[in-house]
């Protein structure tokens, strides 16, 4: 259906009313499940048709839901009675690469891997790497401030975002932030809108920085009796003061599923670990892992080229996809401090336990960035009233620990009721404050986070 046939409404997308929309675009990958439909999908195919959706949308009465690949895992781009999906996916050419500079521009629908993939070709890439790249957006890792598996060497997301494009609530366009290295002009509203799930505008470009690819790789893996013998051994490979680039943890449970999914002789271990030193140091930080890792057990094995890299990291990429064999799966998703990592799963073991609930623990132990996956089987009626009863004593037992209710995906609507708990009614407050000054009527993801 053409534009036109909507009053107020002039741009060169396409646009769905009603029951034309697909089903698909009122979720996101949470499976969370709003109230009614969208009325409207707009799906943007320049900066000015987002300017003027956003226009129309607060002249109909309508609150937006910025959409992009739709990967979230909080439930931020579910759209229900009386929104307006904006789908910004077709915004989605590299405009600029500088090999100079080492930034790259880029409209938000640009598929992560893709600039990555076009960036290697001046020996650069983009670093941050979520389990998501190969189908997430820039502008949705920049919404949710989306980590990944090399963020306890290069950080998350936002660690790579120079500066922004937004469309605010009132059509405006700004730009935030700058293409130099460094610099401190004015406040940091480039910060502010990322991580901001859609709620204070909308991304229509990015500069991100690039970094070199490094020169050397090798990748150091190890089998452990217990949990707690891994945290001990990352613990001690990060305190002799290395920096992987990743370092990776499995329970027991998800190393079963993961080498099962992947049909690969079963190593019979509480947990397993798998880490990567890149750079020209690289050599000097994996011996460094591998003497930590062997204070630990003698099941240490060394890759120093790519096969042998994507074999020991093959374990870890399997585990979700493992477990989505035996139903709907939960990606759940704290933070603890390090050096309560094993604290923290076997506290996740028990939860489990208590609720008749399986759980499986994965995740990055490099920054105590935990995903308890929950596996809701369909054949059990019951599965997933006990999985959110276990769920909030995950997010209560992280908080208890000194640590957060979401390390890298956002809080969504899943997350809303845990927010204030962590965050306090004063922090709190000041965070709707913000939000009322720049979006006065609401008009941004109503009902998501704050």
């Amino acid at each position: 259906m053409p534009f036109s046939t909507l009053s107020n409404l002039s741009l060169t997308g396409d646009v769905l009313i009603g029951d034309q929309i697909p089903a698909a675009y009122s979720i996101d990958r949470s499976g969370f499940v709003p109230d009614g439909a969208p009325a409207v999908l707009v799906k943007a195919a320049s900066v000015d048709d987002v300017r003027n959706a956003v226009r129309y949308a607060t002249s109909a009465g309508l609150s937006v839901v910025i959409r992009g690949a739709g990967t979230g895992l909080a439930g931020g781009a579910s759209a229900g009675d009386g929104s307006l999906v904006l789908d910004v996916s077709g915004l989605n050419r590299i405009l600029e690469i500088s090999p100079a500079d080492e930034l790259a521009v880029v409209e938000p629908g640009v598929i992560t891997q893709a600039l990555d993939t076009a960036a290697a070709e001046f020996g650069l890439r983009y670093a941050p790497d979520p389990a998501s790249a190969a189908i997430s957006t820039i502008g949705g890792n920049i919404a949710t401030n989306a980590g990944g598996l090399r963020c306890v060497k290069y950080g998350v997301t936002g660690d790579s975002v120079l500066g922004l494009s937004i469309v605010l609530a009132d059509g405006r366009l700004i730009h935030t932030g700058r293409r130099t290295a460094k610099g401190v002009a004015g406040l940091d509203l480039t910060s502010l809108f990322t991580g901001s799930e859609g709620t204070l505008g909308v991304i229509v470009a990015a500069t991100v920085r690039l970094q070199p690819v490094p020169v050397n790789t090798i990748t150091v893996a190890a089998y452990f009796d217990d949990v707690d013998e891994a945290a001990a051994a990352t613990t001690a490979a990060l305190t002799a003061r290395v920096r992987p680039s990743l370092m990776e943890l499995l329970d027991e449970a998800s190393l079963r599923e993961a080498q099962d999914h992947l049909g690969v002789r079963a190593e019979s271990a509480g947990a397993f670990v798998v880490a990567q030193a890149d750079g020209f140091g690289a050599q000097a930080e994996a011996d460094i892992i591998e003497s930590s890792f062997r204070q630990f057990t003698s099941r240490v094995l060394v890759g120093d080229d790519p096969q042998a890299a994507d074999h020991l990291l093959a374990v870890r990429r399997a585990a979700l996809p493992a477990l989505e064999r035996h139903g709907r799966a939960l990606i759940e998703d704290i933070a603890v401090p390090r050096s309560r990592i094993a604290e923290a799963i076997r506290a996740v073991t028990a939860i489990a336990a208590r609720h008749d609930t399986a759980i499986y623990t994965f995740g990055h132990a490099g920054d105590g960035n935990l995903h308890p996956i929950i596996v809701v089987p369909e054949s059990d009626t019951g599965a997933y009233e006990r999985a959110v009863v276990a769920a909030d004593e995950i997010f209560g037992t992280a908080t208890e620990l000194g640590g957060t209710i979401t390390g890298e995906h956002g809080v969504g609507v899943l997350k809303r009721t845990w927010l204030e708990r962590e965050l306090g009614p004063e922090a709190s407050e000041v965070q709707r404050t913000v939000r009322r000054a720049l979006d006065p009527s609401g008009l941004f993801n109503p009902g998501k986070t704050l």
